[in-house]
């Protein structure tokens, strides 16, 4: 209640100086700007003595003042409050270059006659002077006025206006320039002209524009990429150097213009910046947002970074990862300026810390870190008004110790006096998130990497991190949101001890799905066996990355796309891939490789010895390099390119191939890719288990006469050589395996056990010899492809980066039955019919009379009534039947059972119902013409057909009779068309049938599938 009382005095408060209530009301949602508009109302009225009511012209500016004001001058508002008062500063303008001045000059004390210059105070701008300039500025333009009228540039009369009049009110401004060129040229009647214009028009028709390899100019055809600095653009303009002081948030000292300045005269004003990894695990993707931040930022500026080793926790740093993380940055693309260690100035930092102690802001404590965490929650809840029951607030019970003492502990700590966590080095201040006198120095016994056995103390993070950048003169200190809360404890160092204090910017971590990116969770699953080490290809370390095929010009250009903001991202992995395949597009060079090889013998080939053939690597720009490659009698294609089976699904139902299938099939020729041949099969030769093992063929000239022109080209490989391919998929199954909700069981129980598979068998044309290890390669419609470092002459080991490439949008004739026949399939039973799977099981699994009360239902387009006639009998004999055989309230078991119990019976019922179909179709049809219910309700009928045989394994089955009911419920024919959802929706509202978890529609999802699968042997 109190507090309830309080915010409406406030707002009675911020009505009184012209602030209407919804305004007032949205100030009390920002507690900082309250603060600040209360503090500004008070001290005016001191100013203002003898005035009861402040006028709404000033209270406008105090409020301008509480918005637009830093935290740097808020100690310098009584300046600008006297000036308000005194209605020396009249409107925003002059108050905004007020406070921009004061920015620029921080210090006391305020040289008074500077800020009245630079902030126009106390000049006075009469309506006779501003009309006499917008008079000579328009005399000046009129010939071009009078000759372009509405069409010059108004803008640029202000902007003329402006300079002249610097400190007159925009809005006055704006209408005597408005009322002077009315009187000079009249009504403005460009709008109606352009109207008129607009409709005589025509607009052209837009040509279309030939599809690129890329989306954009960031990856152009000749394999430039830009780089991080030309894309981010305006997301890296932050202070200027030197200018630390304008930054909001900034704390000024009196020490701080003179530290400035020797800053400027040291750097000569360029700009520098630090990549700080902790060298204690290997880089990941998040990494590669901070490395092109702050070596992107530094290069657009024309600046320096420096690559620096945040080595302070020696018991977890490596060698390995030092090495590891500048070939990283590296391989980025990034050259440090100088590569320095957090260690490097361990002897300054000690000084420091004396020198701190000495200044009665750093003790020596003894309590234990668990008594540490304690308290620090318990000073937390107590600034936040929470209590945290049985944890006493009080401060350190060492914190007011005598300086000399807590030189003298110091001292013994770095001697080894102490033993680990029997004293720590604590700074006295209090952090953004509340956390009371942080350590800066704890007790380690362990071997450096760097400085051996040297020091047994080591400075913490805290401590470490805002030292060492003033000494490198850093200027711009980025880095990620979670350290936003040791901002403040940042400033308070560098200030404590009268140093240059460089400014801190967050931004927004980088996470994927898919993964997880911490070290310790890392290691846990290299130690568990689950991955074989940090770069094993299913992280998302960016040696990892690399080893899986990713170049970095691409990770570089992702960073750059998904910009630099204050929220944090959690990413999909695909918006990765589409970076790398747009890069891959235009610098991988294309061989043929056949992943599942069949063999080919032409028995007609045209030589005696093989053809050597010249292939280009870039197909589109022939430029670019080639290779040679052998073509002989003897060839190797995909399995999936020939298709016996496509003879068997479709000649029966269309008695002609499919025309969407482009490829080798006994009845239909294909074209060999680059051969310029086309081959038709002669004979197919079969294993113990009628597999096809190999095709004889013969081959012809795809130019010679007579010859038709094939549906398509495949490739293959002669002469070819073996490789080991290595299919990536993702490591967890979950997009947040981290999170306990999505997957309680921990990280470790979302493992994917199928993300690696090895195919021993592909063969590679001779375009993929010799290459090294992460040289990239585009498969032709297989996908993009790195050469695995574990790789050698006589066994190349290639991992996938992608399934996805360009080619197979450009060049790809087909897929197979198992790759286009399936989808084709799934797709037409996913888009047609799944949506109204849910609502016609439903209806299906209720009563009879729910079927007739569904047909009375329908709206009737004309007078016809509802007849029962005996094929409406019959379709509701059909869903009843299907109602007692799919009832979801019976258990799975008896439903089995029942399922087994009919499939002969149904299947031999179903052929019967197909053939008769037909025939009653035609004469019902004719009875019925008219009868749009009826017609709606025979595809109920049909559907119920469909439900029962998608529910059980053998669906595909009935693959003559699939392709007739589809053709059916999907013909063009608007009295054959699928019954409308709107029609349906009120009767599913109106009857929702609740079901048991685990009922028959969910066993019909699963089935689905599994379709996918087990379809060529079904089929077969």
């Amino acid at each position: 209640m109190a507090v309830s009382s309080d915010n409406e005095s406030r707002i009675t408060l911020f009505q009184s100086i012209g602030l209407n209530e919804q305004k007032a009301r949205e100030t009390l949602k920002n507690q900082e700007v309250t603060r600040l508009l209360e503090t500004n109302i008070s001290e005016a009225r001191k100013i203002l003595s003898g005035e009861t009511q402040i006028s709404k012209s000033i209270g406008n500016l105090l409020y301008a003042l509480a918005t637009k004001s830093k935290s740097q001058i808020h100690n310098l508002h009584h300046y600008l409050l006297q000036y308000i008062c005194e209605e020396k500063i009249k409107n925003e303008l002059q108050l905004t270059a007020a406070i921009q001045y004061l920015l620029s000059n921080p210090t006391e004390p305020v040289d008074r006659k500077a800020l009245e210059e630079n902030a126009g105070i106390g000049v006075t701008v009469t309506p006779e002077q501003i009309e006499r300039i917008i008079e000579e500025i328009i005399a000046d333009n009129k010939p071009q006025l009078l000759e372009q009228r509405y069409d010059f540039s108004v803008g640029t009369l202000l902007g003329e206006a402006r300079k002249r009049l610097p400190w007159a009110d925009g809005k006055v401004v704006k209408a005597e320039m408005d009322i002077q060129l009315l009187d000079l040229l009249g009504p403005n009647d460009r709008s109606a002209k352009s109207t008129t214009g607009k409709q005589n028009t025509t607009k052209p028709p837009a040509s279309k524009a030939k599809p690129t390899a890329t989306t954009n100019n960031d990856v152009q055809e000749n394999g430039n990429i830009k780089s991080f600095s030309d894309l981010a653009g305006e997301a890296l303009n932050f202070h200027k150097t030197g200018e630390n002081y304008k930054t909001e948030g900034y704390v000024v000292t009196p020490k701080t213009m003179d530290l400035l300045r020797e800053h400027l005269k040291t750097t000569g004003g360029q700009v520098i910046t630090r990549f700080p990894p902790e060298p204690n695990g290997i880089l990941h993707i998040g990494h590669a947002k901070a490395i092109n931040f702050n070596f992107g930022f530094a290069k657009r500026n024309n600046g320096i970074c420096y690559l620096r080793y945040d080595d302070t926790n020696p018991e977890k740093e490596e060698e390995k990862f030092f090495t590891g993380i500048l070939d990283i940055v590296k391989w980025l693309g990034y050259e440090p300026y100088k590569i320095t260690n957090a260690s490097d100035q361990f002897d300054q930092l000690y000084e420091w810390a004396k020198e701190l102690i000495r200044r009665g802001l750093a003790y020596i404590c003894h309590q234990k870190g668990e008594e540490l965490i304690r308290r620090g929650l318990a000073y937390i809840c107590h600034q936040k008004g929470e209590e945290l029951k049985g944890h006493n607030v009080a401060e350190s019970p060492w914190r007011n110790r005598p300086i000399e003492e807590s030189l003298q502990l110091f001292e013994d700590m770095k001697n080894g006096k102490f033993a680990e966590g029997e004293a720590t080095l604590r700074m006295k201040c209090v952090m953004e998130d509340g956390k009371l006198d942080p350590v800066a120095y704890r007790i380690k016994y362990a071997h450096h990497a760097k400085s051996g056995d040297k020091w047994c103390i080591y400075p913490t993070y805290d401590y470490t991190h805002c030292l060492n950048d003033s000494i490198e003169n850093i200027t711009h200190s980025l880095c990620t949101k979670e350290f936003q809360s040791r901002r403040s404890s940042y400033y308070w160092l560098c200030n404590a001890l009268d140093v240059y204090c460089p400014v801190q910017w967050e931004y927004g971590r980088l996470n994927l799905q898919y993964t997880v990116t911490s070290k310790r969770k890392i290691a846990k699953l290299i130690t568990e066996g689950v991955v074989h080490d940090w770069d094993d290809p299913r992280l998302y370390t960016l040696t990892a990355l690399r080893r899986r095929g990713f170049p970095p010009e691409a990770i570089n250009l992702f960073c750059a796309r998904i910009g630099v903001t204050m929220s944090q991202t959690v990413l999909h992995p695909d918006m990765l891939d589409a970076c790398v395949r747009e890069v891959l597009n235009v610098t991988a060079p294309r061989v043929m490789v056949v992943t599942e090889p069949l063999k080919v013998t032409i028995t007609n080939f045209p030589s005696e010895h093989f053809i050597e053939l010249v292939i280009p690597n870039f197909p589109a720009d022939e430029s670019r390099g080639s290779h040679k490659i052998k073509f002989d009698s003897v060839i190797y294609i995909e399995k999936s390119d020939f298709n016996e089976v496509h003879q068997v699904c479709f000649d029966i139902i269309h008695e002609k191939p499919a025309k969407d299938y482009k490829r080798l099939a006994p009845n239909q020729p294909c074209g060999l890719r680059y051969a310029n041949y086309v081959i038709t099969v002669q004979d197919i030769i079969r294993d113990s288990n009628n597999e096809p093992i190999e095709l004889k063929v013969t081959c012809q000239k795809a130019t010679d006469q007579g010859i038709a022109k094939p549906k398509g080209f495949i490739h293959w490989v002669s002469h070819p050589n073996k490789c080991e391919i290595r299919l990536y998929d993702r490591l967890f199954i979950h997009a947040n395996p981290d999170d306990p909700k999505e997957v309680p069981g921990g990280f470790l129980s979302d493992i994917n056990t199928n993300s690696l598979t090895i195919n021993n068998n592909a063969l590679a044309d001779d375009g993929i010899k010799n290459s090294k290890p992460f040289d990239k390669f585009q498969f032709e419609r297989v996908g993009f492809f790195s050469v695995d470092p574990d790789s050698t002459n006589d066994n190349m080991r290639p991992n996938r980066k992608s399934r996805k490439t360009a080619d197979d949008e450009e060049d790809d004739d087909g897929d197979s039955i198992k790759d286009e026949q399936v989808r084709r399939d799934i797709q037409v039973l996913s888009e047609r019919l799944y949506d109204l799977k849910a609502r016609f099981m439903k209806i299906i699994h209720k009563m009879n009379k729910d079927s007739i009360e569904f047909l009375n239902q329908i709206p009737q387009t004309d007078d016809t009534p509802i007849k029962k006639t005996k094929r409406e009998i019959i379709d509701v004999e059909e869903n009843s039947d299907s109602t007692k055989t799919s009832n979801p309230d019976s258990d799975d078991e008896g439903e089995k059972e029942n399922l087994e119990e009919e499939e002969e019976e149904e299947e031999k019922d179903d052929e019967k119902q197909e053939d008769n179909d037909d025939d009653e179709d035609e004469d019902d049809e004719k009875q019925m013409d008219k009868s749009k219910i009826l017609l709606q309700a025979r595809k109920l009928s049909i559907q119920s057909i469909i439900e029962r045989q998608a529910r059980r394994n053998k669906y595909f089955k009935h693959i003559v009779a699939y392709p007739k009911i589809m053709k059916y419920l999907m013909s063009d024919d608007p009295t054959c068309t699928s019954v409308p959802l709107r029609h349906l929706e009120p009767f599913i509202k109106q009857h929702v049938h609740k079901t048991p978890k685990g009922h028959i529609y969910d066993r019909v999802n699963e089935q689905i599938r599994q379709i996918r699968l087990n379809y060529l042997k079904t089929c077969i």
